[in-house]
């Protein structure tokens, strides 16, 4: 009701009647009392409150009362489990992610060894082997830690890094071992232990006919039971007797390229068999067409000739 007295002010009139007395008692609350009151109602239940979570936290393990561990204890442990559970799964998720880091890690210490050992450089100038040194100065600047998100977010560029710099490694790796293997299946080594040829490669007079004719190999004048050796290495697809060519061996060295060796006095590979670069594959001879003991050595792709001079690396 309005206050007579100061018009405008909400007040509320309790009155108390006693038994005993007729006279009635008559108490006015103005709304500053009211709000007074609700305030100091709401400051006892906040304390009581907070009260109960201090004890609920500081004496948890000693609480057994069945029903106040419901009220008191339960909620918190609750609360404290799930976020236990939450950063356990981050750090399983963290634990993986940093397993598969790892992995690569030594797939890359693997890969940098074996490209070290490729070009020849050093493998401890690489630190393949160690962890590279860091310093300097402590920053004057302020510094914060990384927070879970941010720590999450480095971890995941890490791995990109890392698989981008993997794939480029292995395809370089890869280049590199087939450039190296390409050198002993190309034949380049000399297929005899000799320095000058006694016939080259092209058009000469034919020694049984005295006509000019293609000569489509090079012949190494040497004595016979001399070793004949694979000028790289390869398949034999043909170890037998040719009617011209004498004793005569061929070796498949991929992409169709085909280095023969003839005239042998002896064969010491059969077909199919893999033989390696410098490998004695037979002894020098004078079988078949020839004038003496010599090798005839042609290098054919695609069943055509090719100048073995461009091969060897020694031409003599």
């Amino acid at each position: 009701m309005a206050n007579e007295k100061y018009p405008g002010i909400l007040t509320m009139n309790i009155i108390f009647i006693s038994n005993k007395s007729e006279r009635a008692r008559k108490i006015s609350l103005t709304g500053k009392h009211i709000t007074l009151f609700i305030g100091i109602f709401l400051l006892i239940v906040l304390a009581s409150a907070l009260s109960l979570n201090f004890i609920s936290l500081r004496y948890a393990d000693r609480i057994q009362e069945p029903f106040l561990r419901a009220v008191l204890v339960n909620p918190q442990e609750e609360r404290h489990l799930k976020i236990q559970t939450h950063l356990q799964d981050n750090l399983n998720i963290m634990a993986s992610k940093l397993g598969q880091m790892q992995a690569h890690l030594l797939r890359l210490d693997a890969l940098g060894e074996r490209l070290a050992e490729s070009t020849g450089i050093e493998s401890r100038d690489l630190f393949f082997n160690g962890i590279p040194g860091q310093g300097g100065a402590h920053s004057a600047f302020s510094t914060e830690a990384l927070t879970f998100a941010e720590f999450n977010h480095k971890l995941h560029e890490l791995s990109d890094v890392l698989d981008e710099r993997m794939d480029k490694l292995s395809a370089l790796d890869s280049l590199l071992r087939r450039d190296r293997l390409s050198k002993y299946v190309v034949p380049s080594e000399m297929p005899i232990e000799t320095d000058w040829y006694s016939s080259g490669y092209g058009y000469r007079l034919d020694p049984f006919t005295g006509k000019r004719a293609f000569h489509e190999g090079v012949d190494f004048s040497a004595d016979i039971g001399t070793p004949i050796k694979a000028s790289a290495g390869g398949v034999v697809v043909y170890s037998g007797r040719h009617p011209e060519y004498g004793n005569m061996i061929e070796i498949d060295h991929g992409d169709e390229l085909i280095s023969r060796y003839a005239h042998a006095s002896k064969r010491l590979v059969e077909l199919g068999q893999v033989v390696l670069q410098g490998q004695k594959i037979a002894e020098v001879g004078n079988t078949g067409r020839s004038t003496g003991p010599h090798l005839h050595f042609e290098i054919r792709h695609k069943d055509k000739s090719l100048n073995p001079s461009r091969f060897l690396k020694k031409t003599p």
